[in-house]
């Protein structure tokens, strides 16, 4: 019994550290803000997409998930994907709203 709840906390704690945050692809108050407010928003964005992809990289976390327990390198992939995805879609927003303003 207690390998199996010794086993199950580490898969917990292993798959909670996987995530990877998603941005929000469009945010109240998008279309209001000024073209610096807009680059900043931008450089934002591909903070998140960077933040995102090194989590699919060789870490710490992601070698002990594929020796303890697989899914949770599964999940860390998946994760990251939808994370890079969010952020490359908001870049792509925030860029489109850029041009209608005439930002440089």
């Amino acid at each position: 019994m207690k390998k199996i709840t010794g086993f199950a906390l580490t898969a917990a704690l292993l798959s909670a550290c996987t995530t990877s945050q998603v941005v929000q692809t469009n945010q109240i108050g998008d279309e209001a803000k000024s073209c610096d407010e807009l680059k900043m928003a931008i450089a934002e964005a591909q903070d998140f997409e960077r933040k995102a992809r090194k989590n699919k990289g060789v870490t710490g976390t992601n070698v002990a998930a594929a020796v303890f327990f697989w899914p949770a390198m599964i999940a860390t992939y998946t994760s990251a994907e939808e994370a890079e995805d969010a952020a490359r879609e908001r870049q792509s927003k925030l860029v489109m709203i850029a041009n209608q303003k005439g930002c440089k």
